[in-house]
């Protein structure tokens, strides 16, 4: 797949990247959500220039994502003991279907 230009805009600014036809609604979806978050800043008033706003929505969805991250560790370690428990009872029931 070759990459095509998506037009985003962020806080006014637009702008074209390239992206694979199959990540193109994620990319949209992805410039919105810092869109709004850097709008989000810059509404406070407390932050002044682009730049800066932009470095605060980075360290915010960064803070987002590292939570979500941890959150989600446990997850997995409980899915795969899940598992483990499932292929164990599967191979008793097949155990006991050969008896």
């Amino acid at each position: 797949m070759s990459a095509k230009g998506v037009n985003i805009s962020i806080l006014g600014r637009d702008f074209s990247v390239a992206c694979p036809p199959d990540e193109q609604d994620a990319l949209v979806e992805a410039a919105n959500y810092l869109d709004g978050n850097m709008k989000d800043i810059q509404k406070t008033g407390k932050i002044i220039g682009a730049d800066r706003v932009a470095i605060m929505a980075a360290l915010n969805i960064t803070n987002e994502l590292l939570k979500l991250q941890k959150a989600t560790a446990g997850q997995q370690q409980v899915q795969e003991r899940l598992n483990t428990l499932q292929d164990r009872i599967d191979a008793v029931l097949r155990e006991a279907e050969d008896v």
